[in-house]
């Protein structure tokens, strides 16, 4: 599932990223949001490249950034305890 060299990773195209990321996430129930060097590595990809795959899945609100000033965090769009709480009026 995860490219295991250069080559394959370099081949990687965006649905396949999405593929992993979106698997990756759903299977760790006890974390909702993760930083950058979680999901690169999850993809096996360099942060370059991985930063522009990342950024396409939260233009297509696939994944939702997260940022506390200080802490940058990433993870599906509508989970976890947050996404509940900033709909409400």
């Amino acid at each position: 599932m995860y490219p295991l060299n250069k080559k394959e990773a370099q081949s990687m195209d965006y649905e396949e990223a999405k593929q992993i990321i979106e698997e990756g996430l759903k299977k760790k129930k006890s974390k909702t949001k993760f930083y950058f060097n979680d999901l690169s590595k999850m993809l096996g990809l360099k942060p370059r490249v991985a930063k522009k795959l990342i950024n396409q899945m939260i233009q297509e609100e696939i994944l939702e950034y997260w940022s506390s000033g200080s802490t940058s965090l990433y993870g599906l769009k509508g989970a976890g305890k947050q996404a509940h709480t900033e709909h409400e009026d």
